[in-house]
C-alpha cells in the first residue's frame, strides 16, 4: 500500500504514561508493547516527509463535575489528570517540535480540537492510526476520521489494548464500518 507522504499523517493516539507505563492508572500491557512498533512507523513516515500527530488525553480535575451523563472518572477512575506524570508521553517516542500535539478531553481526537482544521489546511487525506486503546480512543478517533472523509488506516501491529479480544473487536469493527486494517510492513510512503 503506497501512501503519498504529502497527503498522509501518522496519528499516534494517547501513548502516555497513564496507559503505556506499568505505573499508570490505566496501564495496558498491549500499549507498552506498541511503543517500539509506533516509533519505527513514525521514523519511516518522517523520513518520507509525512506529518506526525500525537494526541494527548488530559482531564482537568473538575471536568466531569455537574455532568448529566458523560463521566470518564466514574467509568474508569481518575486517570491522566491535568498536570500529572500520567499525561506525559511515554519514553521511547520521539515527539518533536514540528509535530502537532492535540490535547483532547474525550475518546475522540476530533471532538472540540484543532485536528480537523489542521489536517484540512495541509491537504491531508490519509490517516495512519496507531496508539492506544484500540477499542476506545483509537476506535472513536478512527470512526470520527472516516465520518469526516479521511481514509483511516489502523495499524494492527502498532495498536495497544487492555485485552486481546478488545483489540480484535475494535479492528474488525473498524475494517467493516469505516476504515482499513493494515500491518506496518504493508505501508509504504512513496
Amino acid at each position: 500500500m503506497k501512501l503519498d507522504p504529502e497527503r498522509t499523517a501518522v496519528v499516534v493516539v494517547d501513548m502516555q504514561n497513564g496507559f503505556a507505563h506499568p505505573d499508570g492508572s490505566l496501564y495496558a500491557p498491549g500499549s507498552e508493547t506498541a511503543i517500539e512498533p509506533i516509533a519505527e512507523l513514525v521514523d519511516r513516515a518522517r523520513e518520507a516527509g509525512a506529518r506526525v500527530v500525537y494526541t494527548r488525553d488530559v482531564h482537568p480535575p473538575e471536568q466531569f463535575e455537574g455532568n448529566h451523563y458523560y463521566d470518564e472518572f466514574e467509568r474508569w477512575g481518575e486517570h491522566v489528570v491535568e498536570g500529572t506524570w500520567e499525561t506525559e508521553f511515554v519514553d521511547g517516542l520521539d515527539v518533536r517540535e514540528e509535530d502537532l500535539i492535540v490535547e483532547k478531553h474525550t475518546y475522540d481526537a476530533f471532538h472540540q480540537t484543532q485536528l480537523d482544521g489542521w489536517l484540512s489546511a495541509r491537504g491531508i487525506d490519509d490517516l495512519v492510526l496507531c496508539g492506544t486503546l484500540a477499542n476506545v480512543c483509537v476506535l472513536h478517533t478512527g470512526g470520527s476520521a472516516g465520518l469526516r472523509d479521511y481514509r483511516p488506516l489502523l495499524v494492527e501491529d502498532a495498536i495497544g489494548a487492555i485485552e486481546d479480544e478488545h483489540k480484535e473487536y475494535a479492528l474488525e469493527h473498524a475494517d467493516w464500518l469505516f476504515g482499513e486494517v493494515v500491518d506496518r510492513e504493508d505501508i509504504e510512503f512513496a
